[in-house]
């Protein structure tokens, strides 16, 4: 159970961390990027390797084949919704290369768009807090009867989380939230994530084998389809062409952690 809490709290405190960074410091929005690049590519890899083969291995393709293709849709439907309320910023890293210190714009800005500022800001808070569970989630399950945790898993989604903190922050920051707001915010989404881990560890523990593999299956459906709806296209906007090559550097070191 503390193992599912720790690893879970551990893979989401980069978007803590991310945060802190963008109201720290001033981040080219090409390193935004490359990072985002970087996580797609893990995540890729993670959700391939760690989850597909594996739930192939105790269940057969009918089920992987529910579990993810429901989980995509499904995530894809309240991405819609999401995007309808401006969760689409949560991972726009417009202006994030201008750090903190420049922020006094982005508060002017907001008054003069309070109604829709508030809505944005909390569609980046509901959207991000939907991108960050099923990866917890997966985590939590890694650990069901006693098993390690899936370093592979863990690093990937560490990696994605800190553009995810990055981006967020700077949405955040043009809705008109306040420094001390953004970080209770996303010390929820860790809080949150840590729940996510411990209840993928806990709840499915006597479940059989085929709803083990679509529930797994599931939560790595969500995942490509977040990552394809916003990560990838962001990562293109802000890196350029050079994005692919850093992606197929994710989804390598993804297998190599899943082999060592």
């Amino acid at each position: 159970m503390w193992n599912a809490i720790l690893w879970g709290t551990i893979a989401a405190s980069a978007t803590l961390m991310g945060a802190i960074v963008v109201l720290k410091f001033k981040v080219p929005r090409k390193v935004i990027g490359f990072i985002m690049a970087l996580g797609t590519g893990a995540l890729i890899g993670a959700t391939t390797y760690e989850l597909l083969e594996e739930s192939l291995e105790i269940s057969g393709f009918l089920e992987v084949a529910i579990g993810f293709l429901g989980g995509a849709l499904i995530f894809t439907i309240l991405d819609y919704l999401i995007v309808r309320k401006g969760g689409q910023e949560r991972k726009h890293s417009e202006r994030s290369s201008e750090g903190f210190s420049n922020t006094s714009s982005l508060f002017g800005a907001a008054k003069q768009t309070k109604g829709k500022g508030k809505a944005s800001g909390a569609g980046i808070f509901i959207g991000t807090v939907m991108d960050t569970l099923p990866e917890s989630a997966l985590i939590g399950m890694s650990l069901i009867g006693g098993g390690t945790v899936s370093l592979a898993l863990v690093v990937s989604i560490f990696i994605s989380n800190i553009p995810e903190g990055l981006s967020s922050t700077v949405g955040l920051l043009k809705s008109g939230y306040t420094k001390k707001k953004i970080l209770f915010l996303w010390a929820l989404v860790v809080f949150f994530s840590a729940l996510s881990s411990l209840a993928g560890a806990t709840l499915l523990e006597d479940a059989s084998n085929s709803m083990k593999a679509i529930v797994s299956c599931f939560a790595g459906g969500a995942i490509i389809a977040m990552i394809a709806s916003t990560m990838m296209p962001e990562a293109y906007k802000e890196g350029g062409p050079v994005v692919g090559f850093v992606t197929s550097i994710g989804v390598f070191i993804s297998l190599w952690l899943h082999y060592l």
